[in-house]
């Protein structure tokens, strides 16, 4: 199950949507003509410690705006998923995707006057069993 969501809690979606770490540091202008698309829960290693509800964006859709110097770059296991955070803060704010990587994912938490738990329905995937682990 896919949601795209063009306003959260009666919050537009604007398709230039600016998204900032805890801090301020680090400033990202999103491009989302389409809404929030595929906002979703994942339940690997990763995603579990930092509970954040995350989002999908093309690569093209993302403008550091400031801060990228203050942007760190965490990878394991097989390096593939770019996970970056504030240096500064510690906030994640996106990541470039395992399973698309013509893809990011973002933190919807980010998203300036968005509040991710007012989002109801949102699907969990399965990240323990990544369709990319199998044989």
């Amino acid at each position: 199950m896919t949601i795209n969501l063009k306003e959260v809690d009666g919050v537009p979606i604007q398709v230039k949507h600016k998204a900032t770490c805890h801090c301020g540091t680090v400033e990202i202008e999103l491009s989302l003509p389409g809404g929030l698309v595929d906002v979703r829960r994942c339940d690997c290693s990763m995603c579990r410690r930092r509970g954040a509800v995350v989002a999908s964006v093309p690569l093209a859709g993302i403008n550091v705006l400031k801060g990228e110097e203050a942007l760190k770059l965490y990878q394991f296991n097989t390096k593939t998923v770019k996970h970056y955070f504030c240096s500064n803060c510690g906030i994640y704010t996106h990541h470039q995707r395992r399973s698309n990587p013509t893809q990011y994912g973002i933190n919807v938490g980010c998203l300036e006057g968005i509040n991710p738990l007012k989002i109801e329905g949102i699907p969990a995937y399965d990240g323990v069993n990544h369709p990319a682990d199998r044989g």
